[in-house]
């Protein structure tokens, strides 16, 4: 990451974002924004949460942006869990900083043991993989009325940092942080991996699992990218980027599975789970199915030796 460039820091005050915050500006990074939002699910904490956050900014001398938002109200009037309403509700309260500070780059403090639990997570609702966060990658919000549209490009410099390691960092340079209690209740479905049943598959191994899932996730990772490299080989797509379905039944199972799965990541298709991508494949040898519905609003359709993607409501 260049450190002459400015970047959106999303900081909670809790322990992962006040180490991210201190490493990386006695690393260089000194044109920082600090992002915090107040997602209104916890009250006086959430207040003494904004005031260190505030402290924060005063004592490095940087711009500091605070961000409101009712996630309760959220997840009942779009009928959203509340882990992804507050994802959400973040997201937008990005999108906002950005448009003000003319900055589309977030640095976001996910570390290894969030990626072990990310991948632990995906590979139980039924992910196409051992899936997990990337370092960087792009997220499209919807602009607020008259605002630009410009995509955020969040940023994990701490992924490959264990959970242990920021905590000595925290003792070493003796920094204050806040304590979110919420995290220790196992509500939501992350906090009950974190706080059950990661803690009880390291009883049961007498090891710490997370290595084990980082070593599978890196495994994963370079299969795929050899996959990846094999399919770019074939020339699968016609000109308007649409699957040649003749190309494609030239291929093995397992190398059709996969192209669907790269060509519906790369057309924004959320949720892809093994169910879906099995259900895009039957596109390939069934003449009685010519459309499937997938997660997003939209469908992966057949059409005169085609498969693409299409949106379920046309826009107009």
């Amino acid at each position: 990451m260049p450190r002459d460039q400015r970047y959106l820091l999303a900081i909670s005050g809790g322990r992962d974002s006040v180490a991210m915050l201190h490493a990386i500006w006695h690393a260089g990074y000194h044109k920082l924004v600090l992002c915090h939002l107040n997602h209104g699910l916890r009250g006086d904490e959430s207040d003494d949460d904004a005031h260190l956050v505030r402290q924060l900014a005063e004592a490095f001398d940087l711009p500091f942006e605070l961000g409101h938002t009712d996630v309760p109200a959220r997840m009942k009037e779009k009928k959203e869990s509340m882990e992804l309403a507050a994802r959400r509700s973040r997201h937008t309260f990005f999108a906002k900083c950005s448009n003000i500070h003319n900055c589309s780059r977030v640095l976001l403090a996910h570390h290894a043991d969030d990626q072990a639990e990310t991948i632990l997570h995906n590979l139980l609702r039924g992910s196409a993989g051992l899936s997990g966060m990337p370092f960087s990658n792009q997220l499209q919000i919807p602009p607020a009325p008259g605002a630009p549209e410009q995509p955020l490009q969040l940023l994990r410099p701490l992924l490959h940092i264990r959970r242990s390691e920021i905590n000595l960092y925290l003792d070493h340079h003796k920094l204050n942080y806040r304590e979110d209690s919420s995290n220790r209740e196992a509500i939501t479905t992350r906090n009950r991996l974190r706080l059950k049943a990661i803690p009880m598959l390291n009883d049961i191994m007498d090891r710490d699992i997370a290595v084990s899932i980082l070593r599978a996730h890196e495994i994963s990772n370079a299969q795929q990218q050899a996959i990846h490299a094999i399919l770019n080989e074939q020339n699968l797509f016609d000109p308007q980027g649409r699957i040649f379905l003749p190309k494609l039944r030239q291929l093995p199972e397992a190398l059709q599975l996969s192209a669907i799965h790269q060509y519906l990541k790369n057309k924004k298709v959320p949720d892809l789970s093994q169910d879906v991508i099995a259900r895009c494949h039957s596109l390939i040898n069934d003449p009685n199915t010519a459309k499937v519905n997938l997660p997003g609003g939209y469908h992966f359709q057949r059409k005169e030796k085609r498969l693409f993607v299409t949106p379920s409501q046309p826009s107009h």
